[in-house]
């Protein structure tokens, strides 16, 4: 597979450099691949971003005539014309690193990376169970996601409270960690902390580092909203 470099430079639009060959992805464009990904129509995507199925069709060929690849794979005789419609693998990883840099600037905060996989979908709740080694994560059901799928989980620093004991309620997502680090870093504690098979960090200021009477090796609690955490299929 093609080495394929994306970054934003303003709009935004996506700048994609396979091999040193460029093309600046405008936000419909971006929207046009998201949508077919998401619905498997290059039809209905383009009603979505309103334009002609004739114009969709030509956003596609010249991002592949420009990039020499293929980034969709139609079969043949459907409603609307066309067919079904899936990404190709580059076409799969320009729209993961385009999604991946949206998640970086909505959050415009340190993040915590976290690969795992897919081991639960829960429609009729809307949730979904993602494991990495023996931590299991529930995150929100807002993407197209199977069991087996591999997915990076976005976590911002400033969303993972930690807690002297854990909370008695329903709450999902609280884990039992050690203290690994204490970082004095802007006016605030960054803290690390190992939570059985992976480190998490969480941002608190210097008084809540205080009033929890932090140190290295300490027994603590952390939890993070399900709806804070971002998701990327890999």
């Amino acid at each position: 597979m093609a080495d394929i470099m994306t970054e934003v430079i303003a709009g935004p639009v996506y700048e994609i450099n396979i091999d040193g060959k460029i093309f600046l992805l405008d936000v419909k464009k971006y929207e046009l691949l998201n949508i077919i990904y998401t619905t498997e129509s290059i039809s209905k995507a383009a009603k979505v971003i309103k334009v002609s199925y004739r114009t969709a069709l030509n956003y596609i060929n010249r991002i592949e005539s420009t990039l020499e690849i293929d980034i969709v794979n139609t079969s043949t005789g459907g409603q609307g014309g066309g067919g079904n419609t899936f990404l190709t693998e580059e076409g799969l990883t320009i729209l993961k690193e385009c999604k991946k840099i949206n998640a970086i600037m909505e959050l415009d905060r340190e993040l915590n990376e976290i690969e795992a996989k897919v081991v639960d979908v829960d429609s009729a709740k809307g949730i979904v169970t993602i494991q990495i080694n023996e931590v299991k994560i529930t995150i929100g059901l807002n993407e197209k996601y199977s069991v087996g799928d591999k997915i990076l989980a976005l976590i911002n620093y400033d969303n993972v409270c930690i807690m002297p004991e854990p909370l008695k309620s329903s709450f999902r997502n609280i884990f039992k960690g050690t203290v690994q680090e204490l970082t004095f870093k802007n006016d605030i504690i960054q803290v690390k902390i190992d939570i059985g098979s992976i480190n998490v960090y969480s941002n608190i200021t210097l008084l809540s580092s205080e009033n929890l009477n932090l140190k290295l090796g300490k027994t603590i609690y952390i939890w993070f909203k399900t709806l804070a955490i971002a998701t990327l299929k890999l």
